[in-house]
């Protein structure tokens, strides 16, 4: 908090509008005076001894601080009342004009105020003079002589303290004027106490002068109980204001307004103009320069102390202090004087044996003030608890910054994420949606498995980066952790934020280098908005998480949530142990779809393929079922069920005469499942199946996922005879080069180029090099989705081998597959070894 000075400060130079009129007094009050009086001056032997003792009360017994003023507490009154009973009226006005000379100017006031306080001292005796003329004249001690002089030093005092109050008024405010004026109840009633014991003083005296003793002994012991107990108070308000300042250092730490209390209270502590606090910079924590100034609310980014004081400091890990009687340093004078700082006490703040930074206070207030050694053993020990308190702060926020962020990537955990979605939420404005961003990275496991986890960590930093720096200012960027980011902010529609997705998505899959290595990286992006999607952010997050999913099934794509995601992720979630069920009670079927060779109409085998009709949900789609088998590890009895019912039929047909390879579609995760290929050799045993009429298709993500794990599990399962495929080929970012380095046999070209070969020439063009380059590989080619003449004509043309698809026919459980022998096979082909033909093609 930057504080603000005040802007109608005067310099000490404008005294002189209150020295002037002092002086005119003073002039005006002495002349009238010595008109009046019979004799004006004399007795100059008795004044010098008066003077003396004036020059002595003058000592402060008591010094009073108000903001940046001293007010001394002293015995002035006393010898002012010997002076008024014993001299003639102008000797008193020379005297204590002459005292307050030699004492203003021994405390090394500045010029202005010297001046002031001498015209303020002429002033107040040339007016208590002039009241004394004008009353009657004194005899004797009595109660007269009393009130003569009480009247008399009472216009002093008078004069002194309204001479006091417009000074501080006119130079630094009405608040400071009303400060002193405060503090001159307590002055004005010592002041009438020091007139009393005058007068008694008086009284004794006029007695005998041998009484001058016995007053001399009282007064010394007297003042030494006074000093006593005036540094007796001072070191009980000192120990009550360190405690005070402890307390409230300990209590700020937690609340993040540690300097504003440490600086304000050392400032008050210590009486000086400055306290600064300096911190040099520390991880993510900037430099901080603080300072507390007496006339200003709050805190200025700035010091007055030079910073070769505090470098100074911080190289030696000793306090400096420059100023009278407590000089360490004399190499600084000429810098404090040029920067007008009269004294200043810098000191180390120290966390074990390193600096942390400096707590400095400068200027101690009152002109006849300065800095002892006791006072920079209090400043330590104050410096001691600050540089604790400072620790514990900065532990208390590292802890709580990472609690809310992430430690690899620095960005905003799922927690801070969720905290500002949900005050965003809050607020409701028309025309904008709260738009939530989830940004996946395809392939960081492969990068981990290949590169190892730096590796992965670096790609992480990387996406991390990108996201910061291409996201709009008013976008709060996170982690949600693993390979997840979240971006969060306004934007005017859904529109918007799909496109801002876009745009954030192509900005991240630009090519990260490291080292020698180039890494194309992807990401798969839900979104979700608020009011749109959810009006809390763990419905915001969960619907944003079903998106990304979604969006994961067709690589590198932006997905909007929409109710069809949320019912379908809840139907597979209640879908969990009703799997189990079917599985133990044989309720998945397996429907065969035929495989025919594209030019003569061949029947070349069957894919099995698993169906569940579900007796509340109706048909369930194999790929929810698979993915239910999957995460609930299921997914190897599913398996199985599909190879042994696809065996068992193999083996029927092959014992009519009809031996039809079955091909099974196989999960990416079986490939890391070490005993996959015992399993389907014990089942190729059981059956008496031949071990090259099983194909086993794998889709591309599976096979080509980056790394060589597959590779050992497929080199197995050819090693037994089995038959690979590469099923759904085209649809991943693979390069058919990839193929050569795999054990498998076979392609099978992705429906969704297959069905677009007629329309669009680029899905012709890509079919068209997949069956080209495979056959130069030596792999067979298989054609989905061949659903019209047309495609198959195209098929032909480019030297496809083999086609599936529902212009031959529909996948069908096995009664059905049976019938559609009857009717579509040429009974003529079927012979030993040979296979059997098509009659038609409908």
């Amino acid at each position: 908090m930057i504080g603000r000075g005040q802007p109608g400060r005067r310099s000490s130079e404008d005294a002189w509008i209150i020295t002037a009129p002092l002086a005119l007094i003073a002039v005006t009050c002495a002349t009238i005076t010595g008109l009046v009086a019979k004799e004006p001056f004399g007795d100059w032997p008795e004044a010098a001894l008066l003077l003396a003792f004036m020059i002595v009360a003058g000592l402060p017994l008591l010094s009073l601080v108000v903001r940046r003023q001293t007010i001394g507490v002293t015995l002035t009154e006393l010898p002012m009342v010997l002076a008024l009973y014993f001299l003639p009226p102008l000797t008193v006005v020379v005297i204590y004009t002459l005292s307050s000379l030699i004492t203003h100017t021994r405390q090394r006031f500045s010029a202005p105020k010297v001046w002031f306080n001498v015209a303020r001292a002429a002033a107040g005796t040339s007016l208590a003079v002039l009241v004394l003329q004008a009353l009657p004249p004194i005899e004797g001690v009595g109660p007269s002589t009393w009130g003569s002089i009480f009247a008399a030093v009472c216009m002093v005092i008078l004069i002194s303290y309204a001479s006091v109050v417009a000074v501080h008024t006119l130079l630094h405010g009405w608040q400071t004027g009303r400060g002193t004026l405060r503090t001159a109840t307590p002055a004005v009633l010592t002041a009438a106490i020091n007139v009393s014991v005058g007068l008694v003083v008086l009284i004794l005296v006029r007695s005998t002068w041998w009484s001058l003793l016995l007053l001399a002994a009282l007064g010394a012991g007297l003042a030494l109980v006074y000093r006593a107990y005036a540094q007796f108070f001072r070191q009980h308000r000192t120990l009550t204001d360190l405690y005070d300042l402890t307390r409230a250092v300990v209590e700020s730490g937690h609340s993040g307004t540690l300097a504003d209390a440490l600086l304000g209270r050392v400032r008050a502590l210590m009486q000086v103009e400055y306290a600064t606090l300096w911190l040099p910079a520390q991880g993510r924590h900037p430099e901080t320069l603080l300072t507390a100034r007496v006339d200003d609310p709050g805190l200025l980014d700035l010091a007055l102390t030079p910073p070769a004081i505090r470098e100074r400091v911080r190289d030696t890990r000793r306090t400096v202090a420059v100023g009278r009687g407590v000089t360490t340093d004399g190499e600084f004078r000429a810098d404090l004087a040029e920067r007008r700082i009269k004294d200043a006490v810098v000191v180390p703040l120290r966390s074990g044996q390193v600096v942390i930074g400096t707590l400095e206070v400068a200027n101690r207030l009152g002109d006849g003030n300065n800095f002892t050694p006791a006072d920079i053993a209090v400043f330590e020990t104050v410096a001691a608890h600050a540089a604790v308190a400072l620790e514990n702060s900065r532990l208390v926020d590292r802890l709580r910054h990472d609690a809310y962020h992430d430690a690899l990537t620095k960005l905003p955990n799922r927690r801070r994420i969720t905290g500002a979605l949900e005050e965003s939420v809050k607020i409701r404005t028309d025309g904008e949606v709260v738009a939530l961003l989830l940004f996946d990275v395809d392939g960081l496991r492969q990068v981990n498995e290949s590169l190892g986890h730096a590796a992965g960590d670096k790609v992480l930093a990387e996406v991390a980066a990108r996201l910061r720096a291409s996201a709009p200012s008013s976008a709060l960027v996170g982690r949600a952790g693993g390979d997840e980011f979240l971006v969060t902010l306004r934007l005017d529609s859904a529109d918007a934020a799909l496109e801002l997705a876009g745009q954030l998505r192509e900005q991240i899959r630009d090519e990260m280098v490291f080292d020698a290595l180039t890494l194309d990286v992807n990401t798969a992006v839900g979104v979700a908005v608020h009011p749109d999607h959810g009006s809390d952010p763990a419905t915001l997050l969960l619907r944003v998480d079903l998106a990304a999913t979604a969006a994961k099934s067709v690589p590198g794509s932006v997905q909007l949530f929409n109710p069809g995601l949320e019912s379908r992720s809840l139907r597979r979630l209640g879908l969990a142990g009703d799997l189990r069920q079917a599985l133990d009670q044989g309720e998945l079927e397996v429907y065969f779809q035929p495989k025919v060779t594209l030019r003569d109409r061949r029947l070349v085998g069957v894919e099995c393929l698993a169906r569940w009709e579900h007796p509340t949900h109706g048909t369930v789609a194999p790929e929810d079922f698979v993915a239910v088998a999957e995460h609930t590890g299921q997914l190897r009895r599913l398996t199985e069920v599909v190879l042994r019912e696809g065996l068992r039929r193999s083996r029927d047909w092959a014992e009519a005469n009809q031996p039809l390879p079955i091909a099974v579609n196989l999960a990416a995760r079986s490939l890391t499942d070490q005993h996959f290929p015992d399993q389907v050799r014990e089942l190729l045993t059981e059956y008496g199946v031949p071990a090259q009429r099983l194909t086993l298709e794998i889709t591309e993500a599976g096979v080509l996922d980056g790394t060589d794990r597959p590779i050992p599990t497929l080199q197995r399962l050819r090693d037994l005879g089995v038959r690979l495929s590469v099923d759904d080929f085209g649809t991943g970012d693979s390069s058919l080069a990839h193929l050569r380095r795999l054990p498998v046999h076979e392609v099978k070209v992705d429906r969704s180029f297959v069905q677009g070969m007629a329309t669009d020439p680029g899905d012709l063009a890509i079919v068209n090099a997949v069956v080209t380059l495979s056959q130069q590989f030596g792999l067979a080619v298989v054609a989905e989705g061949v659903e019209s003449e047309l495609t198959l004509e195209l098929l032909q043309d480019i030297g496809c081998e083999i086609g599936q698809g529902f212009l031959f026919s529909r996948p069908l459980p096995y009664e059905r597959l049976a019938a559609w022998f009857g009717a579509q096979v040429d009974p003529e082909t079927i012979s030993g070894g040979e296979l059997p033909r098509l009659r038609v093609v409908p």
